[in-house]
């Protein structure tokens, strides 16, 4: 019987359009605002920059947190999955969307505007040794051309896999689910090299100087969690709007929780990993970086993580009740992704104080930073929307869907 409902095709329909034009609506105002608030600080757009870097970082995290899920499934092979599948097919292919929003950093870089990547002034450069030695990499040309090599690899693996799945919608066999297999490895290597060497280019590089082998894995650990985040609260919304309420369930929701805590605990170890191998070898061109933000308000900021990020989703999340209970796996959903924003700023925001501009506890959000997460957050979700469109909210001929549905923990 379920698999008959299943076979009905779910789709956002009309909704479709009515939430991606309210998406629209608010992201678009909300960037008026922050380009505003930008204009009106008279600081060359820098603050500008760096909130529309953490802002496109965060979203840009969701996506390919999603993209990870999707290439594991099809790697593995899974089985419980599917009904949850689609939705992070959707997210995984929603990246260029993500490329257009970051194109005008990357043009500021070609122009030579140095506010939010220091690199990019020659003049700066030729004044630090260590950065005259890393100038081949540090190129306004060929950082751009690394750019579009990244979010190009990710769009054609995500609507490839997503147009795959699409197919076998459709099939009368299941090669479509088998090309997704044999695909499935390549596709994870391409992933983990962009990803990793993305990381450095995008987020680390505003602070050139500093060194951190394990800062992709740190930006991955915080992406796939995000996903799973977002994932939640997805499916939650459409559940809550009539759409694919008995084809996913508890048992769904609960593995959901499983993956959710792990990446908490995943992002924690390589966090202290991350600290503890730096601060316990001591090099003054590594610990600065931290000893910025364990000094003034980044202090608070610091301790907002460890506790918002780690020990307090940590306990929430360890119980099997709390994975099965989806009120409670919601309000930990939600708070994770609000934490994965912090965590994003903080990478990014210190980068801005300067010792003429020290930023205080008062100062240290602006409305700037809520308006461009705001802003690009209604144009990727709008963008969303539209990729879902007329397609089928679960992949509706897979041949593991009654698996799926069937699917219960032990």
């Amino acid at each position: 019987m379920t698999h008959t409902l299943a076979r009905q095709a779910p789709t956002l329909g009309d909704r479709a359009s009515r939430w991606g034009t309210i998406a629209l609506g608010v992201g678009v105002i909300a960037l008026a605002a922050a380009a505003y608030f930008g204009w009106a600080r008279e600081d060359g757009f820098k603050r500008l920059q760096h909130a529309w870097l953490v802002a496109c970082a965060f979203w840009l995290s969701i996506s390919l947190g999603g993209l990870f899920f999707v290439i594991v499934q099809h790697l593995t092979r899974a089985g419980w999955s599917v009904v949850v599948r689609r939705v992070a097919e959707l997210v995984a292919a929603n990246t260029l969307v993500t490329a257009i929003l970051f194109a005008p950093l990357v043009a500021m870089v070609l122009k030579g505007d140095a506010s939010l990547y220091p690199w990019a002034d020659p003049h700066h450069v030729a004044e630090h040794p260590l950065l005259a030695a890393k100038a081949p990499w540090l190129d306004a040309k060929f950082f751009a051309l690394r750019v579009v090599v990244y979010f190009g690899t990710w769009f054609l693996i995500g609507r490839w896999l997503l147009k795959r799945s699409t197919e076998q919608d459709g099939a009368s066999g299941v090669e479509p689910t088998l090309a997704l297999e044999r695909r499935a490895p390549p596709a994870m290597v391409a992933f983990a090299l962009t990803l990793n060497f993305a990381a450095f280019d995008l987020l680390m590089s505003v602070v050139p100087t500093w060194y951190s082998t394990i800062f992709g894995v740190y930006v991955f650990a915080g992406s796939v969690m995000s996903f799973f985040a977002f994932s939640v609260v997805a499916l939650r919304f459409l559940q809550k709007h009539g759409l694919l309420e008995r084809e996913v369930n508890v048992e769904h929701y609960h593995d959901l929780g499983k993956f959710l805590f792990a990446f908490v605990f995943f992002w924690s170890y390589i966090a202290f990993s991350q600290f503890m191998l730096i601060w316990y070898a001591d090099l003054p061109e590594e610990t600065f970086w931290f000893k910025t933000r364990m000094e003034g308000p980044w202090a608070i900021v610091s301790v907002v993580l460890l506790f918002g990020h780690f020990l307090l989703p940590f306990a929430g999340l360890l119980s099997r009740h709390a994975k099965r209970r989806l009120g409670i796996l919601t309000f930990w959903a939600v708070w994770l992704l609000v934490m994965q924003a912090v965590d994003m700023f903080w990478l990014v925001m210190p980068s801005v104080e300067t010792s003429a501009n020290p930023v205080t506890l008062a100062g240290i959000v602006s409305p700037i930073d809520v308006a461009c997460l705001v802003g690009a957050g209604g144009i990727w979700l709008f963008a969303l929307t539209k990729l879902a469109g007329g397609r089928a909210l679960i992949p509706v001929n897979d041949p593991r869907l009654p698996q799926s549905l069937a699917f219960e923990n032990f």
